[in-house]
């Protein structure tokens, strides 16, 4: 999977990008996700997901992540009715974008008490889900969601 991290501020430590590049991986494999698909996250202050989340979601406010899928539809992606394995390698199919507020995420870490890691990773599988169709809009799709996230996080050893 190709990813390109932008980090706006320039805030984010190698140890940080890498855990990021990892788990967004991690939790492709988890759900079936193209092996050569490509996504892109970006690192941004509250001033800037907060005038995206108002032109998109029509909410004026700043918010910890946003995810802007290329595909989208009302359950997670069957990737394996979509694209066969053979043609996996044929084609680098974008997914879309992450924004991440890293003012939001330092914030977050504080209030629940754990790493900034653990809370940047948490945001970026959960925008990561969200580009391949998962969503928390029903109890069961919540509950489903959460629990792929925190497997991964679980998994990678980042635990609260």
């Amino acid at each position: 999977m190709e990813i390109e991290l932008i980090d706006e501020g320039q805030v984010l430590t190698d140890k940080q990008k890498t855990i990021m590049t990892e788990l967004i991986k991690k939790a492709g494999a988890k759900i079936g996700a193209p092996v050569h698909a490509e996504l892109d996250v970006t690192i941004v202050d509250n001033q800037t997901i907060r005038e995206l989340n108002r032109e998109y979601r029509h909410m004026d406010r700043a918010t910890d992540v946003l995810s802007f899928a290329l595909l989208e539809g009302e359950e997670p992606i069957d990737w394996t009715s979509i694209v066969s394995e053979e043609d996996q390698e044929l084609i680098n199919l974008h997914l879309g974008d992450i924004i991440i507020s890293i003012e939001r995420a330092l914030e977050q870490a504080k209030e629940y008490n754990h790493s900034l890691e653990r809370e940047l990773g948490f945001l970026v599988v959960h925008g990561f889900l969200h580009l391949n169709g998962y969503d928390h809009q029903t109890s069961e799709s919540e509950r489903e969601m959460f629990a792929i996230q925190e497997e991964v996080l679980s998994e990678y050893g980042l635990t609260r």
